[in-house]
This record gives structure tokens, sequence and C-alpha cells, in this order.
């Protein structure tokens, strides 16, 4: 059966650590596994534009031996008459697996549904698994483990915020999340990643305080306000998470060795101050460059089967 990643629900826990000990390998080479997939070729599909999505996936194919095939909506006809379905199909004749950055999540379950090659989750409004992937190496490579870390997530609790939960559920850290009321994750996916941590250890928690959630964090995470297709919203938004700045007095609240994340793009002055982005907590550099070998890794998984290169 062909294997997606939908949402990190697709990977599960050993899933996700597969990922990251192949990541880490790809890292240590430098992204450099040519012979891995020679003649591969990866699509991207782009509804929403992107920096790091883009780039990374790029480097990521390039470096496992693929041609990447970059695709805009403006060049498809996917939306202009041809059905998901038939998309799928076509594609899947082309190319060897396909990512997709897109707005509603089922879309990226419809193309799943009729391809026959692994279909990507790059990015939807409901979830972000890739950046999760990215995050949680960043946690790894910084503290070694996940048991015992305690991660605050500050803003709106969004796609970003969803896959962060998911993650958490599965690798057992405690994830404490201070949205502005009426912005909190969607409470299925809260409650079946508490249902993980269980299991897996770790703890979901939910609040209103930014003070409360930040006290004592291993590290700190926060967002834009608004979103990508949420540029109307932007001046209520601003007023509405005023209090959710993370600041050098924020910051101040975390564990002396407390890092701070962001996905990217950030908006300086609104979610998150210069002198903390640029700060010597911050890691969102590395958080950055990590999408390139967990994305690598990821293809290269789905397209072979296998967990380790030559494997």
């Amino acid at each position: 059966m062909t294997r997606h990643l939908l949402t990190l629900d697709s990977l599960g826990r050993e899933g996700i650590l597969a990922n990251l000990h192949l990541a880490g390998d790809l890292k240590a080479a430098g992204g450099m596994a040519r012979d891995a997939i020679p003649g591969g070729r990866l699509g991207l599909i782009f509804d929403k534009p992107s920096t790091r999505t883009r780039v990374s996936f790029e480097a990521a194919a390039w470096g496992l031996g693929m041609l990447p095939i970059t695709l805009r909506p403006d060049e498809l006809q996917l939306g202009r008459g041809e059905t998901v379905a038939d998309t799928a199909r076509v594609l899947s004749r082309y190319l060897t697996a396909l990512a997709i950055r897109t707005f509603d999540q089922a879309r990226v379950e419809e193309l799943a549904r009729y391809a026959t090659i692994p279909i990507i989750n790059a990015l939807t409004d409901d979830h972000h698994p890739c950046q999760a992937l990215a995050d949680v190496m960043t946690l790894r490579e910084e503290f070694g483990e996940f048991v015992g870390l305690r991660v605050a997530f500050i803003g709106d609790g969004n796609n970003v915020c969803h896959s962060l939960i998911q993650a958490a559920g599965y690798l057992g850290f405690t994830l404490a999340i201070s949205t502005p009321e009426g912005y909190e994750p969607k409470a299925e996916i809260v409650e079946a990643a508490r249902a993980n941590c269980r299991i897996n250890g770790g703890s979901i928690e939910l609040g209103h305080d930014v003070r409360a959630a930040a006290k004592g964090a291993d590290a700190i995470y926060t967002d834009v306000w608004a979103s990508m297709g949420q540029e109307t919203e932007r001046q209520e938004r601003a007023r509405i998470f005023a209090g959710y700045r993370v600041d050098a007095e924020l910051m101040a609240l975390a564990a002396s060795r407390a890092i701070f994340l962001h996905c990217l793009p950030a908006h300086r002055g609104d979610e998150v101050t210069d002198e903390v982005m640029d700060g010597p907590q911050s890691r969102v550099w590395d958080e950055a460059e990590n999408r390139w070998y967990t994305e690598q890794a990821l293809v290269y998984t789905l397209v072979t089967g296998k967990e380790r290169l030559g494997g």
C-alpha cells in the first residue's frame, strides 16, 4: 500500500523517531545522498507560496538524486475543470512522489485517495507536519531527550500548533499552549494527543496566561498572529494578540537553558521582538535548516519504504 504523510498520525511515534534518526545521518552528510533515489521526480504543488518549503524540498530532492518539479496553481488544470482525482491519477504516471502546500486538508486527503505515489502534506490550514518534524529535530539536537521537556507555545492555536500537539503526544514532552480566548487549538486534536500522552508520557496544557505557560519552559515557540489567507484579519488580530508577544521579559521566565523557536517567516515587532529573534537563545535558523533534512528523510522513506540509507 502506498504510504503518505497527511498528518503526524501517518508516522506515529516510531515513524517520527525513525525520521529523526535518518535526518541526523543526512545532516551529517550535508544532505548529499545522490544515489538514494536516482532518476526520481518530486512534484511540488504550491497553492500557497513559500520560501522555506520550496527551497528545502527542492534541496532535499536534489540531494537524493531526484528532479524537483515545482508547480504553481496557474500552471495546472487543477481547479479549472480537472478534478483532484484525475490530477492525482495523471501526476502518478509522471512523478515518484508529490508534496502539496494548500489550504484545505481535504484536498491533500483526496489526492492521497487517488494517487499511486506518496503524497506529502507540505502545509494545510489544519496541519503542518513537515514543520513539526524540524521542530522536534531541533529540540533533540539541543536537549537530547524529549521526556521531561516543557515547551510553551504562545499565540494562535493554528496548523503549526496542531502538529506540535501531535508531536508532543507521540514523543512524550509537555506542551503548554497559551492562546487568546476563542483561538484555542481544535479539541479533537488535543484529546487524541492526550490519549497518546497517557501511553508515551508528557501532557498537553491549555490556557490563556502567557506567563504561566512560559514559566520554567525549556523552549518557547510562537508563530505569526495572522497566517496566509487571514490578511484581512491582521489589524483585529494584532489587537487581540497584543499580550502574546515573546520578548526578553517573557523569555526570562523560562528555564535558564531555554531556547526560542519560530516556524518563520516572523513578523518582527508583532509576535516576537528583534532582541529575542537575534539573541543567543534563538534557534530559528537551525530549525529552518532542519526542514531540509527531515523532509529529505521523509521523501526517502516514503518512496523506498526504508528507514536507513541503503537499508
